[in-house]
């Protein structure tokens, strides 16, 4: 893969020409991760806003004779830190922590039931309209929250399921464009850069949401990132096609590459309409339940520390709400740059043919399960040293990156024609964890905001890290799997692989001689 130098003669062609300057593939791959951004950037920076939203002088108040109980029988009911004191002043809205549970995981009412059709809307007509109507929803969502707050917290809930339905489609969507567009030696380093947007809007969304809550008052947090995220908008419909064969702002030699490397006709294009899903075959499949089972498991870890953090921050080692962003984000950014490097090492080895595909994402999830799964059970341990609870909590989250190009990329691999629909069936059930964990840790900690209270939290999240381990080894395969290509005897696939091998290894020498000369 090479990059053109730009000249004069350049400058003067057309759009392909122009566009070999930087791979449109990458391109796709960068303004996708923005896109993962801007939607993880909208559904956590409630998590940030809300600290800021809440009345905590009156909810401590409410809780005052529930907490005086608990603190007779527990020893150590919080940590007594030099900043409690510098709490930032209180807002306007007297939501328990129940309400607080429901407003957070009310997202995940909408994310849960858009992803399957989302998906099959994405594989059948267009994955970039779908991805384009995703960030539209949450943007208008994000604008009108601080009007639905003040009338009534069911407006809230109404917004926030708003944003879980837009939300929603983006994994499946992003898994059709991956699979049109991502040459499989490159699958992890795209796979990773797109996903790791999620990490990167989760750092900026904390960052900006602390600032701006803590200087401009709750209301700016969404009026402010809304209003950013609609240049995207633009930049999408510009520059980013279904497919390469319809991407007219890329070089000849780019186009070629990555059909060619896709096979034609299959991943590589929507020239032929893909057969149906093979729903028997899938729901059989053991490295589809390797990946149902770790997305589940990981998922709860993933919205632990996500959407739960900021509050474990405020409520157990007493951060202010500006301390509380910073030291809530930096553990995103580290995972962004962690996620890079993994999967360029685990791709380069798998190109020199050091590793399987099987290996590279069984290793990837490992990481991501197993670093965190004892960050959590240390952080049980340490009692009210914030220095080291930061720290671990920071690796912790920085592992948890290995999970976009590890369980997250798998799908494609066992079915690429079908990576849409497996992502949603597999984030579906994996957005359950959205849904119960808020609620979970609302009901654990209402009246009872103590290290024993986080440390019961923590222990259930460490046995679903276990589970997710166990069940990945076992059943996880890189391969792709015989009903990739749809529901048809062993024989007929035989039969049409054995048709399409002379054409496409001709248009591979055809595509590989125009290179050359």
């Amino acid at each position: 893969m090479t990059y053109t130098r730009w000249s004069p003669s350049i400058a003067r062609g057309g759009p392909s020409r122009r566009a070999a300057l930087v791979p449109a593939r990458y391109i796709l791959a960068v303004l996708g991760s923005i896109a993962m951004a801007i939607i993880y950037g909208l559904k956590v920076n409630l998590s940030v806003a809300m600290v800021a939203m809440l009345n905590h002088s009156a909810l401590a108040h409410h809780g005052a004779s529930s907490v005086e109980a608990k603190e007779h029988v527990n020893a150590e009911p919080v940590c007594q830190g030099s900043n409690s004191t510098e709490a930032v002043e209180d807002g306007p809205f007297i939501w328990s922590e129940p309400v607080q549970g429901i407003i957070l995981s009310c997202y995940f009412w909408g994310y849960l039931v858009s992803q399957v059709p989302g998906a099959r809307v994405a594989e059948s007509f267009s994955a970039r309209w779908v991805m384009f109507f995703s960030v539209l929803i949450n943007v208008v969502c994000t604008l009108l929250t601080p009007v639905a707050a003040k009338m009534h917290y069911v407006a809230m809930i109404v917004m926030r399921i708003g944003e879980g339905i837009g939300g929603g489609v983006t994994f499946p969507a992003m898994h059709v464009m991956l699979a049109s567009w991502a040459p499989p030696n490159e699958r992890s380093v795209m796979s990773a850069i797109v996903y790791a947007g999620t990490a990167l809007g989760t750092v900026i969304s904390m960052l900006m949401a602390g600032v701006l809550a803590g200087t401009l008052g709750w209301e700016s947090v969404f009026y402010v990132m809304g209003g950013l995220s609609c240049l995207w908008m633009v930049l999408w419909l510009w520059l980013i096609q279904d497919t390469p064969t319809k991407q007219p702002l890329m070089s000849q030699e780019e186009r070629d590459l990555i059909t060619s490397s896709l096979g034609s006709g299959s991943s590589g294009g929507h020239n032929e309409p893909k057969p149906p899903v093979p729903w028997r075959k899938v729901f059989t499949s053991a490295p589809f339940y390797g990946i149902l089972i770790a997305h589940v498991c990981n998922n709860w870890g993933w919205y632990m520390l996500l959407i739960e953090l900021p509050f474990y921050m405020k409520q157990v080692l007493q951060f202010n709400i500006k301390e509380n962003a910073v030291v809530t984000a930096i553990p995103f950014l580290t995972m962004w740059f962690f996620s890079m490097a993994l999967s360029k090492t685990l791709d380069a080895l798998r190109s020199r043919g050091k590793i399987t595909t099987t290996i590279a994402r069984k290793t990837a999830t490992f990481i991501a399960s197993a670093v965190p799964m004892v960050c959590l059970l240390a952080l049980c341990y340490i009692g009210c040293q914030r220095g080291l609870a930061v720290t671990l909590m920071t690796v912790g989250i920085t592992a948890i990156g290995g999970m976009f190009c590890g369980l997250l990329s798998n799908h494609i691999d066992i079915a690429p024609n079908y990576a849409g629909t497996l992502m949603a069936i597999t984030n579906t059930a994996a957005t359950l964890s959205g849904i119960i964990v808020p609620i979970f840790v609302g009901q654990i900690t209402h009246g009872n905001q103590t290290i024993g209270a986080w440390r019961v939290i923590f222990f259930v999240t460490i046995a679903l890290y276990v589970l997710e381990i166990i069940a990945y080894l076992l059943l996880a395969s890189g391969e792709e799997q015989p009903w990739n290509k749809g529901d048809k005897p062993a024989s007929s696939i035989e039969a049409a692989e054995a048709e399409a091998t002379p054409l496409n290894t001709k248009e591979s020498k055809q595509s590989y001689n125009g290179q050359e000369q």
